[in-house]
């Protein structure tokens, strides 16, 4: 059964104590996102309190569920804002234990896994239900009320197609969504294929999560950032020396020798490991074709990631672009440490941007520049290198 924790504090309160600490600069957009944000916090109190009310609690909390829905929040701006901020002070406040909080790619991994095991017991015979969506969404529901995604962007058609039937069910559970993200819902999967299909989705979302703007002059993340020699560029022999010396510098415990990473019957080539750590080209990360779940499979075996030989990606190199972007999100997510060589300043990989990867870039790029801060560096720090 569910517990209430008592809580004192709001997001609001939260924030201004951080003005007051001089830790952030005040500012009144994100004061007022951050009222907003109480009032769902206030609203799962609420709801989770009648449920819990009497014997009967069960029954009426589900008549609230239909006839009362809580809005949750859809919060869109460019990057450094404050958005993830605000999102993570909200669910550590949210007064249940019924939540998650992850990387939608990670989340979507999560589904296509539930969906696809689904499939496979339906094969068995141990189910008769032949849709597998309705199942997993009530499983979901089951583990948590209140879904919280970091930044949410839609790349991948195989997602994109399940999205709009899968919140159906969530939704109409009284499953709550609060979500950052760089672009509006509008421009969500912008230029992606059979995009009329995803269309409903957005519909969905506009249904059953305020849509509300945070934009301000100052990218509090970049503000705070201090480069380190990390992102060894431009691609030449020095660099590559360099590159050679941070890798035995890493690696001089352990033995160095390829690895795979085994998943859902398929293996994952590890070119170089050593202890915690595991280096890679380019290439073998983003112009074979591995997504997002492989991206998180990799980041849970190591914390320390090379990556060498990146390009300039021109508009030919699309696929490569995508992987990349989502390889950036999964390490960031992960808080993995990234060593990398190559032809550019990550500012400059992708001269030209267009579309949905346009947008996405530029979270990329901040999030490229965060993982060689110091702040950045000293939590990953805490992983270890060696075995």
């Amino acid at each position: 059964m569910d517990a209430i924790p008592d809580y004192s504090s709001s997001v609001e309160e939260k924030l201004s104590c951080l003005v007051a600490e001089g830790k952030i600069t005040r500012d009144p957009n994100q004061f007022e996102i951050a009222h907003k944000l109480d009032v769902v916090i206030e609203a799962l109190r609420t709801r989770h309190k009648a449920s819990k009310s009497s014997a009967l609690g069960w029954l009426f909390a589900k008549r609230r569920r239909t006839g009362d829905p809580i809005h949750g929040l859809y919060i869109h701006g460019s990057v450094g804002r404050g958005k993830t901020m605000l999102m993570d002070m909200t669910f550590s406040l949210a007064p249940i234990e019924r939540k998650r909080r992850a990387h939608f790619h990670e989340f979507m991994a999560d589904v296509h896994q539930r969906i696809h095991e689904h499939r496979q017991k339906l094969k068995r015979g141990e189910t008769k239900q032949a849709d597998p969506v309705p199942p997993v969404a009530e499983a979901l529901f089951k583990e948590a009320v209140l879904l919280c995604f970091d930044e949410f962007t839609v790349t991948d058609i195989a997602d994109a197609m399940i999205l709009s039937r899968l919140f159906t069910e969530l939704f109409a559970r009284g499953c709550v969504l609060i979500a950052t993200s760089n672009v509006e819902p509008d421009n969500l999967y912008r230029d992606g294929l059979n995009r009329q299909l995803f269309l409903p989705f957005i519909t969905l979302l506009k249904a059953n999560a305020d849509i509300v703007s945070l934009d301000t002059d100052t990218d509090y993340r970049m503000e705070k950032t201090k480069s380190l020699p990390v992102w060894l560029t431009p691609l030449n022999d020095a660099n590559q020396r360099r590159m050679d010396e941070a890798w035995r510098a890493i690696s001089s415990k352990n033995t160095v020798h390829p690895d795979r990473i085994e998943r859902q019957g398929r293996f994952i080539e590890v070119p170089m490991a050593a202890g915690n750590a595991a280096r890679f080209s380019f290439r073998d990360l983003c112009a074979t074709p591995l997504g997002a779940a492989d991206f998180l499979a990799i980041a849970e075996r190591y914390s320390t990631l090379f990556v060498e030989n990146i390009p300039v990606m021109t508009p030919e190199m699309r696929n490569e672009t995508k992987r990349f972007i989502i390889l950036v999100d999964a390490l960031y997510d992960a808080g993995i440490r990234l060593v990398a060589s190559s032809e550019a300043m990550p500012e400059d990989l992708l001269p030209v941007r267009r579309g949905t990867e346009g947008f996405e870039f530029d979270r990329t790029v901040s999030r490229l520049f965060e993982m060689r801060s110091e702040d950045y560096l000293s939590a990953t720090g805490n992983r270890s290198v060696s075995s």
